[in-house]
C-alpha cells in the first residue's frame, strides 16, 4: 500500500513537472516570435554584486549599479513587486515597478518564471523596513529557464541527487556553494604557504606507463597514436622526484591522480593529491613544514587553529603528538613488536588477535594491520605516526639506527590519514633491490604492488640529494576545513554509478 501512494505521488509529481515545462516552453516560443529570443543575447555588462552593493550602501546609495542573476523569489503586488536576485556573493533584493520599467516591460516581468536569468539596471536605496535594494529602471530577460527549481523551502533532499545535479544544489544551498568557495580558498593558500617557502609548482605527466609512487591499482587505457598501453597515474611521486635529481631543489604539483579502488565516504577513485619534494632535509623537516601549513591555513580560511570537525574540537595550534607506529600498537593493544623477531610469531599473534593476513605479508606488513585495527580511528587530535616498517615504504629511506624501520611519518586527524611523507630513498642500488621485491609480489597476484622503473632508477644513478617529500590528500583536508563528513561534499562531481 505505502509503495503504491508513493508510485502514485512520484507519478503525479512528474506530471506536474511536465505541465510546468510545457507551460515555460510555450512562454519562449511567445518571445522568440515577438524577436524577444532571450539565447540571441550575447553579454550583459554587470557593474556590481549583491554583497558588494550591501557591505557599501553607504558610498552607493542613489549610485547606478548594474546587477545579474537567477530570480530567487518574486512578489507581485499589482503596479510594483519585488524580486530575490541570487549571483555569485548571495542575494539583494530588486524593486520592480511599472513606472520604473514601463508599461510593456512590466507586463513581460509579471511573465518571468522562479529560476530565469535576469539583469538588472537602477538605482541603490533601501526600502522602509531597511533592506539594501535595487530599484529597477531597465530589466533583460537574459537566460529563461524551462525546468523547475526544487521547491525552495526544502531544496534537494536525496543526496545522490544533490552529487549528481551539483548545478541545482549549488543554486540551492548556501552552504554547499561556501564549501567550494572555501576550497579554493584552501588550495589557493597552500600556493600562498609554499611561495614564501621557496617552492616552485611544476606539472607532470597524468598518462605513464609504468604508475609507481604508491600502493594502489592504476586504471589502464591505450594510447592510439603511439599505440602503446599506458596507465593512469596513481601518485606524482617519481617524476617529482626526477626534478630533484635535475636541480630544482623545492617542487610541488597540485593534480588529479587515479585509483582503480573502492568508493566510500573518505575514497574517489579520482582524487587531488599535492605532493613536495624539498632537498637537503629530512621527514623531521616535512614535519616542520606540515604542522605549519596545517596552522597557516587553519588561521587563514578558518579564522582560528581550534576547529571543529563533526562536533569534535580539534586544535591545530598546539604542538603535533609524535608516536612511533610500535609504540602507537603497544599504548592501545599492550603488544610491542620491538620483541617479534620471526615471522611465525607475527602470525600467530595476528591470529590471537582476529587480524585477517595474507600469506605473502612479512612482520611489517602484519605490524601495520595491528596500527589499522588498534589504533587508527583513535588518532583524533593531530598525531604523526613515526617509522614504518621497510615492507610497506618500498621509496623510503632506512632509518640508520634500525634497518627494519624507514624514516617516514604520517599525520592523523581524527582517526584519518591526512599525509604521508618520508625521508627519500636516494640509493640506487638500494632502490632496485626495493623494486625487485615489489615485483615479485606483483607476480604473486598483489595488483598494488610497484614496478621496477629504469629510467627512474637511470635518474637516482645520476645522483639524487637527500629528500624530504610528502603527499596531501587534499579532499581529506577540505572535508576538515569545511566540517564535511564525506569526500562526495567536497568534490563538485564525485564518481557515481551510472543511472539506466
Amino acid at each position: 500500500m505505502a509503495e503504491n501512494q508513493q508510485n502514485n505521488q512520484e507519478n503525479q509529481e512528474a506530471l506536474d513537472t511536465n505541465h510546468i515545462v510545457q507551460a515555460r516552453l510555450d512562454k519562449l516560443a511567445e518571445l522568440q516570435s515577438a524577436g524577444q529570443d532571450p539565447f540571441q543575447i550575447t553579454k550583459f555588462d554587470q557593474t556590481h554584486h549583491s554583497e558588494e552593493i550591501k557591505d557599501n550602501f553607504e558610498a552607493l546609495e542613489n549610485q547606478h549599479v548594474a546587477i545579474a542573476g537567477r530570480i530567487m523569489l518574486k512578489r507581485v503586488m499589482g503596479k510594483a513587486s519585488f524580486v530575490h536576485l541570487q549571483d555569485k556573493q548571495g542575494r539583494i533584493q530588486a524593486y520592480v515597478s511599472r513606472d520604473g520599467i514601463g508599461e510593456d516591460e512590466y507586463k513581460a516581468f509579471k511573465k518571468l518564471d522562479i529560476g530565469d536569468i535576469i539583469g538588472i539596471e537602477g538605482y541603490v536605496f533601501k526600502t522602509k523596513t531597511g533592506e539594501t535594494s535595487v530599484h529597477a529602471e531597465k530589466l533583460t530577460l537574459l537566460s529563461k529557464s524551462l525546468y523547475p527549481l526544487p521547491e525552495k523551502f526544502h531544496g534537494i533532499q536525496d543526496t545522490d541527487t544533490r552529487y549528481r545535479q551539483r548545478y541545482v544544489d549549488l543554486i540551492m544551498s548556501e552552504e554547499s556553494k561556501k564549501v567550494f568557495i572555501k576550497r579554493s580558498q584552501i588550495i589557493s593558500e597552500i600556493r600562498n604557504f609554499l611561495a614564501g617557502r621557496d617552492f616552485m609548482e611544476v606539472e607532470t605527466p597524468m598518462l605513464v606507463s609504468n604508475a609507481g609512487g604508491a600502493a594502489a591499482r592504476p586504471f589502464e587505457t591505450h594510447y592510439n597514436a603511439l599505440d602503446e598501453d599506458v596507465k593512469l597515474r596513481i601518485s606524482l611521486e617519481l617524476y617529482l622526484k626526477r626534478l630533484i635529481i635535475g636541480g630544482l631543489e623545492r617542487v610541488f604539483e597540485i593534480g588529479r591522480v587515479f585509483r582503480n579502488e573502492g568508493v566510500d565516504t573518505r575514497h574517489n577513485p579520482e582524487f587531488t593529491l599535492m605532493e613536495l619534494y624539498q632537498a637537503y632535509t629530512d621527514y623531521e623537516g616535512m614535519m616542520e613544514l606540515t604542522e605549519s601549513m596545517f596552522r597557516y591555513l587553519a588561521e587563514k580560511v578558518c579564522g582560528s587553529t581550534t576547529i571543529t570537525y563533526q562536533g569534535t574540537e580539534i586544535d591545530l595550534g598546539k604542538p603535533f603528538r609524535r608516536l612511533t607506529m610500535t609504540e602507537a600498537i603497544k599504548e592501545e593493544s599492550g603488544i610491542d613488536f620491538d620483541t617479534v623477531k620471526t615471522l611465525e610469531e607475527a602470525r600467530e599473534l595476528a591470529k590471537k588477535n582476529h587480524i585477517e593476513f595474507e600469506d605473502h605479508h612479512k612482520i611489517g606488513d602484519i605490524e601495520n594491520l595491528f596500527f589499522e585495527t588498534f589504533c587508527e580511528e583513535k588518532m583524533i587530535q593531530p598525531t604523526f605516526i613515526m617509522d614504518h616498517p621497510v615492507e610497506i615504504s618500498p621509496l623510503t629511506k632506512k632509518k640508520p639506527s634500525d634497518p627494519s624501520k624507514v624514516e617516514r611519518f604520517e599525520l592523523y586527524i581524527y582517526g584519518r590519514e591526512m599525509c604521508n611523507a618520508y625521508s627519500e630513498l636516494n640509493d640506487p642500488i638500494d632502490q632496485r633491490e626495493r623494486f625487485k621485491a615489489q615485483d615479485a609480489l606483483a607476480e604473486a597476484g598483489d595488483e598494488e604492488a610497484n614496478h621496477t622503473d629504469e629510467d627512474f632508477l637511470h635518474a637516482m644513478e645520476i645522483g639524487m640529494p637527500p629528500t624530504g617529500g610528502i603527499g596531501y590528500g587534499i579532499d581529506r583536508l577540505v572535508m576538515l576545513l569545511t566540517d564535511s563528513a564525506a569526500i562526495r561534499d567536497v568534490l563538485l562531481f564525485p564518481t557515481l554509478k551510472s543511472v539506466n
